[in-house]
């Protein structure tokens, strides 16, 4: 079976997930809930779904199961992971958002929320082994239904965010949404446009489109930069399947860099600590007055970062991805207003602070980004790569230092390497490669960073083409 807990949530095929596993695993997390105590008998438990053709019957199969284990289960429909996690923090109650979040359609997922937020490392071997023991029995995957809220938590998520900002903040701003099949498509509408912004709604489709804000596809870039010429856009926003992951491209079409959008946002909210995986740019240490914890990659281990940095006596404790989704470890005081801690990925508040910092210095997107002065980075994937292969990959390269040396020798000489998460590499001209194995699909990451643009790309194509040269060649 496919399935597993990766960097955020459980995912695997739908051919697997569907029907028996989504109730063994949902009343693996009822159960724990209610054994650990984060829940009472009959607690609340709200459920969520994203857009892709298989959420609906999971969602359904999910409500059955935590009917069945005592628990109250309530429909929030389509709506992004942030809204669905406020409105759930808000009332006390645990909560599960069925999403894939960026994987193709025939690949879905569950994110589990306690009462307090995401489920940590310890939650997941918890549900895991409880899993494991429900196996063994016979298991009833009766979908069931509940009573809708989905129209309460839209209108908690939309006040959020209509009072980041100044009255009419972006007046003048012409902004697209690229619309896809994100469950964030019309909330960006109704967010941006309450801020005075002229909005062009974009690309909408019925079908589900995989857009991973990490990894931009060139055919996305295409459409983007299409239209930003087309109708003289300013800048063009989306988010992924399950709007947690933020997409910004600049005034000719060219997606921002995700850690880029959540610096921003952190500098916008004034924070003290900045909590960021190491695939994150290296030029963010320097880029505030703040301090930087670096953790592995996963929402995870940024909120227990978070945690640590408030343990420390920090205040403003902000955390962001490579990919942009933004976190808040503490409470803000922004525009007059208390923006209360959302210790989970949001696409909206580094998309609203972003537009505003181009808006209230009158600069382009473009020219915004570049006076941040952080080194070139690109990131990109090898899709469908086998997780048995990367799993060799990594442990011949972590095997000698030797095996590294050889394996980058076309690229560079290796001067350093951290292992925290996947292998990131120093090259002696100061230039940078990370290879990772993605956390939640069958996929092969690599992260570079160069003086400039150009380099970066030429890198990039270097550091992937050296993986799949490995994985033809190579007896594993």
């Amino acid at each position: 079976m496919s399935l597993k807990f990766g960097t955020s949530g459980l995912r695997g095929l739908v051919i697997d997930l569907e029907g028996r596993a989504s109730s063994l695993y949902t009343t693996a997390f009822a159960r724990h809930l209610l054994e650990a105590g984060l829940l009472p008998p009959g607690g609340m438990v709200l459920v969520g779904q994203d857009f892709r053709s298989s959420s609906p019957s999971i969602a359904a199969t999910a409500i059955g199961a935590l009917a069945r284990a005592g628990l109250s289960p309530v429909d929030c429909g389509a709506l992004p992971t942030p809204a669905l996690a406020l409105y759930a923090s808000s009332i006390g109650a645990a909560c599960l958002m069925v999403t894939g979040s960026h994987i193709p359609d025939d690949r879905n997922g569950i994110k589990f929320y306690r009462p307090d937020g995401e489920i940590d490392k310890s939650d997941e071997a918890r549900i895991t082994a409880i899993a494991a023991e429900l196996e063994k029995s016979e298991i009833d995957f009766t979908p069931g239904t509940a009573p809708d809220r989905s129209q309460d938590a839209l209108v908690k998520f939309v006040a959020r965010n209509s009072v980041l900002l100044p009255v009419d903040a972006l007046k003048g701003l012409k902004v697209g949404v690229y619309q896809h099949s994100t469950v964030a498509r019309d909330l960006f509408v109704e967010v941006l446009e309450g801020y005075g912004a002229e909005v062009l709604a974009l690309g909408r489709s019925q079908t589900f489109i995989p857009v991973d804000t990490e990894a931009v596809s060139a055919e996305t870039i295409s459409f983007l930069k299409g239209w930003a010429a087309e109708h003289g856009l300013d800048v063009i926003v989306s988010a992924d399947g399950d709007g947690d992951r933020p997409l910004v491209a600049d005034e000719t079409g060219e997606p921002l860099r995700g850690d880029l959008l959540g610096l921003i946002a952190a500098k916008f909210l004034s924070a003290d600590a900045v909590v960021t995986p190491v695939t994150s740019n290296s030029g963010i240490e320097a880029a505030g007055e703040f301090e930087v914890l670096r953790t592995k990659v996963g929402s995870p281990f940024v909120i227990a970062g978070m945690q640590d940095a408030a343990k420390g006596g920090k205040t403003a404790v902000v955390g962001f991805e490579a990919n942009g989704g933004t976190l808040t470890g503490s409470d803000f005081s922004v525009a007059g207003e208390t923006l209360v801690a959302l210790p989970t990925r949001d696409s909206f508040l580094p998309v609203l602070a972003t537009l505003y910092g181009a808006a209230s210095t009158k600069a382009s997107l473009s020219a915004l980004a570049a006076s941040y002065k952080l080194a070139f980075a690109a990131a990109d994937r090898l899709e469908n790569f086998a997780v048995e292969i990367s799993a060799a990959l990594m442990k011949h390269l972590r095997a000698s230092d030797a095996n590294l040396a050889v394996f980058l020798a076309l690229i560079g000489k290796v001067a350093s390497k951290d292992d925290t998460d996947g292998l990131r590499v120093t090259l002696a001209d100061r230039r940078i490669v990370h290879l990772r194995p993605s956390g939640n699909a069958p996929e092969m990451r690599c992260y570079v960073e160069a003086g400039n643009e150009a380099d970066a790309k030429t890198l990039l194509a270097q550091g992937l083409g050296l993986i799949r040269a490995w994985a033809q060649n190579a007896k594993y």
